[in-house]
């Protein structure tokens, strides 16, 4: 494989210096300043590699995209059956899990990213663009157990259970027993399911 340059190096650098500054102080103290610090350089390499803060951080919701989706590509592909409730419960393992993968910074980054939507366009129609994405993924797993009719419904109200715990995790950490959300979820999901299959099967 080749060698990153030294200019996705040095920009890798800056997303991470501002990931790891936005998770303890929020984005709005996450100065240039800040985040060159954290990168381990100076403030002008992230005006060279960077038009400014909001562009870093439109890569790094990017980048924790692609981060949580390899997440659900790896647990669904180490299931050994087709089960198609297992896959649903990989994906929110992927989201919610605390292994050796686990990324409270990167929790704590999204939920500010997500407050962030609401302030600015760019930054909601690239938080939009993800979570449609992983809600449609979602939706395809649920509808595979129950059919289409009841899956957008079913995967909207577990993927706001994620979103939620997430919020809880990162601004109220004390309030969620820990290791318990994808459990919790995964619960929730099979009552869900359990209830929308036996509607199919009366109707």
């Amino acid at each position: 494989m080749p060698r990153p340059s030294n200019t996705e190096e040095r920009r890798q650098q800056i997303v991470d210096g501002l990931l790891k500054v936005m998770a303890e102080r929020g984005y709005e103290r996450a100065s240039v300043g800040e985040i060159a610090k954290a990168a381990g350089l100076g403030p002008g390499l992230v005006h060279y590699h960077f038009s400014g803060k909001q562009e870093i951080l439109l890569t790094l919701v990017g980048q924790l995209a692609s981060r949580v989706r390899e997440r659900v590509e790896t647990r669904l592909a180490k299931l050994k059956s087709d089960d198609s409730r297992a896959r649903v419960d990989a994906f929110i393992d992927a989201f919610l899990s605390r292994g050796e993968d686990a990324a409270p910074e990167a929790v704590a980054s999204w939920v500010t990213i997500s407050a962030e939507a609401i302030r600015q366009p760019e930054v909601r129609a690239a938080y939009e663009a993800v979570v449609r994405a992983d809600l449609a993924r979602l939706e395809s797993l649920v509808a595979d157990v129950v059919g289409r009719r009841r899956a957008r419904t079913i995967a909207a109200g577990l993927f706001a259970a994620v979103q939620g715990y997430f919020v809880l995790s990162a601004s109220a950490p004390g309030l969620v027993p820990a290791g318990s959300a994808a459990g919790t979820v995964k619960r929730m999901a099979a009552g869900l399911l359990d209830t929308a299959e036996a509607k199919e099967e009366a109707s």
